[in-house]
């Protein structure tokens, strides 16, 4: 048995990952090409790193498949329902900030807040006879949010990519979706509205609830954790 600790397969997110756990002793080599996804740990016996990609590892955790993810705090929100019974957050680690947030046109003048898109909503209705759509590849986080905040009068629409375009090619009125500078939200003549962000993402070391811990597994995830503890 081996301690299973899913990482991201590629990108910054990978890279920043590999140098995280490099800074407190255990480094990941890449042990075939890029395209193998092949890579062993050194520093740490009975670890078992496996690469995936982000939006999998939420799945894999849940699953019991793997012990450990690194993954962005929005993937296993949007991803899980009642995502703590299944995860633990075991360390935020510092990189991959992003916020999800809502953006409507800039061409809104009025619409700065989201009582001024509520309102925008209800009287988009009356005038068109269907609610206002929201593209966003976040159904779980926006709909959980919107619902909290009491907005009711609006559809999600689906946008697996380039969600900043939606709203120019006129598949919907506004947009939910993740931004760090927010540089490719104003290119496209959006504007976020103003107040707290919908989810503030970064980087996770999560522990699946329901993964099977052998005795040397156990042992692992202890001597892991005490190295975490130490580079506090």
């Amino acid at each position: 048995m081996s301690l299973k600790l899913g990482l991201p397969s590629k990108g910054r997110l990978m890279d920043k990952t590999f140098d995280w756990f490099a800074a407190r002793g255990v480094r990941f080599v890449r042990t075939g090409s890029e395209r193998e996804y092949a890579v062993r740990a050194e520093g740490l016996e009975g670890l078992e790193p496996v690469l995936l990609s982000a939006g999998e590892i939420p799945r894999e955790l849940a699953a019991g498949r793997i012990h450990l993810g690194v993954t962005g705090s929005d993937m296993v929100r949007e991803k899980l329902g009642n995502w703590r019974e299944k995860v633990e957050e075991i360390r935020p680690m510092g990189f991959g900030h992003a916020d999800l947030v809502l953006a409507v046109p800039a061409a809104w003048v009025d619409v700065t807040t989201l009582d001024d898109l509520d309102a925008v909503a209800a009287a988009f209705r009356a005038r068109h006879g269907f609610r206002l759509r929201i593209a966003t590849k976040y159904h779980r986080l926006v709909r959980e949010y919107l619902t909290e905040q009491g907005v009711a009068d609006y559809q999600l629409v689906d946008s697996q990519g380039a969600t900043e375009g939606t709203v120019k090619n006129e598949t919907a009125e506004a947009i939910a979706d993740i931004t760090s500078t927010g540089e490719t939200l104003r290119a496209n003549h959006l504007k976020v509205l103003a107040g707290a962000p919908i989810h503030r993402s970064q980087a996770v070391l999560f522990r699946a609830r329901g993964a099977a811990l052998s005795a040397e597994d156990a042992a692992v995830m202890e001597a892991l954790r005490t190295r975490l503890e130490a580079a506090r």
